[in-house]
């Protein structure tokens, strides 16, 4: 059975703190990297759980006067998620439209020119995947 721990984590000089206050225990890391494994380690050091069962869920506090960091990355994140996905629905909307001019008999070269990408790329994306 997995058990969650909620994990609260703020910066004391060079180091992330890293505290599981339902268990009453903290622990450090160097790296915000490292910082689910470490609690995660923590946690099954101190409830004896297999490390396979203990799932962690980080709450980063404000850091250096830094406010709602966990709210301001969560939604920098999605931001970013959505934009790749623009992207990507860009990229194939451009490769609809160069695949239709092409089969128009419009040259590549020109497929090119109206889309504001290279030949090589018109060319790429007149291509069916």
């Amino acid at each position: 059975m997995n058990t969650t721990y909620q994990v609260e984590v703020t910066r004391e000089g060079k180091w992330w703190m890293v505290a599981v206050p339902a268990l009453d225990v903290i622990t450090q890391a160097r790296r915000y990297a490292d910082i689910g494994t470490t609690a995660r380690e923590l946690v099954a050091v101190v409830t004896d759980e297999p490390l396979s069962h203990v799932t962690v869920h980080i709450h980063l506090r404000d850091v250096d006067g830094i406010p709602n960091l966990d709210d301001t990355v969560t939604e920098l994140t999605t931001r970013a998620a959505a934009a790749e996905q623009e992207r990507k629905d860009l990229q194939a909307r451009k490769a609809a439209l160069a695949q239709s001019l092409v089969k128009a008999n419009v040259p590549v070269r020109d497929v090119g020119s109206l889309l504001g990408v290279s030949y090589q790329r018109a060319q790429q994306l007149a291509t069916p995947a």
